[in-house]
């Protein structure tokens, strides 16, 4: 294996400092808020050198993007997910992981509707790869839970996909956390059962 200059190594350090203050940035302020002056700063950098590793704003949230689902393809390669012994107890586990990511500050907040960024991220191979493989391993999960009978098998796996896929930027997420009434576990608690088992009386 070929070894990796020093040069490298702190390119790549710095590198993995710019994606981790878009990370916090975008979680903190959302896509449209967040200025590439202010990733420079916080990193300490100039925003020529910035530029240098991520040439545009929306290239910096594709590779936050990018490092979250990588993190989520960690989480389902984990013991957590593995050891559990049904397909919607691993769904549910994945949900409360993003929750979770969503409510300590490190879940990316991006629009839904913007065609540049939209732009970059289809052209973003790591994002890409990474979405691909994230929901190919929770559709098969999903598919699985519902010849179980745990999901309602009349729904499109595809609508379930993007049902918990929406937990991750949940708005009533940070409403609740922004009451002080809930910590955070009994957030992802509730949020989990009303996504799970529906609002009606048991």
């Amino acid at each position: 294996m070929a070894r990796v200059s020093f040069r490298q190594q702190m390119l790549q350090v710095r590198e993995d400092a710019i994606v981790d203050s878009v990370n916090r940035l975008l979680a903190e302020k959302g896509f449209e808020a967040m200025t590439v002056d202010e990733v420079a700063a916080d990193v300490g950098i100039a925003k020529a050198s910035l530029y240098k590793h991520f040439p545009s704003k929306e290239l910096l949230a594709a590779a936050a993007m990018a490092r979250v689902l990588q993190r989520a393809l960690a989480f389902i390669d984990s013991e957590a997910w593995r050891q559990q012994p049904r397909a919607l107890e691993r769904l549910r586990a994945i949900t409360r992981w993003a929750m979770q990511v969503q409510l300590a500050g490190q879940m990316p907040a991006l629009p839904a509707q913007n065609s540049t960024l939209r732009a970059a991220l289809l052209q973003h191979r790591a994002y890409l790869d990474a979405v691909s493989e994230v929901s190919e391993r929770l559709g098969e999960a999903i598919v699985q839970a519902q010849r179980e009978g745990e999901i309602e098998p009349a729904l499109p796996p595809e609508v379930v996909l993007y049902t918990l896929f929406a937990r991750a930027c949940d708005p009533v997420v940070a409403m609740l956390q922004s009451t002080g009434q809930y910590d955070d576990e009994r957030i992802v608690e509730t949020v989990l059962r009303t996504c799970f088992d529906g609002l009606r009386t048991r």
